[in-house]
């Protein structure tokens, strides 16, 4: 069965790294350079400006909030309503870091291109990075092509490797190191995982920006729904208040220049039958 989502918000330049929280929809802009919230009825407020593209978004234990600062390499944190670093990647990586999960421990993994995309570097696997509470960063795993959007449940993480293209787990030790690697599900060679979202019934919702559609997959590989996007699949989270409101972030055009200039980025909105897991 596959569904047409509706637009919620329009004239964005570049939405990234949806995701839930306390009755609003956390969203960063990236070519905007900007977090944002957005309701179900398509009411939307700037929280934070942020100097370099942000990206992945999550929440310490008491609340404040994490960005990804994409350039620089760094990951910001909310302080009297300010964005100063919590993490500096730096060592990491040469490239872009790009989407994030934060764990309700306040511990987050990070991910990176891996190569330069603007200046046409080839394609080379890259590290996973862990940064806890406290700002501390190391290296959780290598040789992996594009870790960009995660999930967990259990002690068990899984990031969508965008080049690989598959969704790749791991368990999850209690000091947070990562054993066990394992494919969760190999997809097929014109996908690009991007941002994915996890249901109570262990579905991943899948974005990819090589088409204009989202999908639910099972471990294993096992396709079980197509959405249809107004736009490149970018990302998505589930929501709303019983859990069945699918958020994804799509845009008509990929090109940096083209998203600042011509604002064709979307939230599009459809119900699913399936509620998101609790985070």
């Amino acid at each position: 069965m596959q569904t047409k989502a509706e637009i919620l918000l329009d004239n964005l330049c570049f939405g990234e790294a949806p995701r839930w929280r306390n009755g609003v929809l956390w969203f960063s802009d990236m070519q905007d350079f900007c977090v944002r919230t957005v309701d179900l009825n398509g009411k939307s407020e700037v929280k934070f400006r942020t100097p370099c593209e942000p990206s992945g978004l999550g929440w310490l234990p008491d609340g404040r909030l994490l960005v990804v600062s994409m350039m620089d390499q760094k990951v910001l944190r909310e302080e009297k309503g300010k964005l100063v670093e919590h993490a500096d990647l730096s060592a990491h990586t040469h490239s872009e870091i790009n989407d994030m999960i934060t764990l309700p421990n306040g511990r987050s993994y990070v991910g990176n291109f891996g190569y330069d995309i603007r200046s046409g570097e080839p394609l080379k696997p890259t590290v996973l990075s862990r940064v806890e509470a406290d700002g501390s960063a190391a290296i959780a795993a290598d040789n992996l092509l594009f870790p960009n959007g995660m999930v967990s449940y259990g002690n068990t993480l899984v990031v969508a490797e965008t080049r690989g293209p598959r969704l790749t787990a791991f368990d999850m030790a209690e000091d947070g190191t990562l054993h066990n690697r394992r494919v969760w599900a190999q997809l097929d060679n014109k996908t690009m995982p991007d941002g994915i979202a996890l249901d109570q019934e262990g579905g991943i919702w899948v974005c990819s920006p090589r088409g204009d559609e989202a999908f639910r997959v099972l471990e294993g590989g096992r396709v079980t729904r197509r959405i249809k996007l107004s736009g490149y699949a970018i990302a998505c989270a589930l929501g709303g208040a019983d859990g069945r409101d699918l958020l994804l972030c799509s845009t008509k055009v990929l090109d940096v220049a083209e998203c600042r200039s011509k604002r064709l980025a979307y939230i599009e909105h459809v119900r699913v039958d399936v509620p998101g897991a609790a985070v």
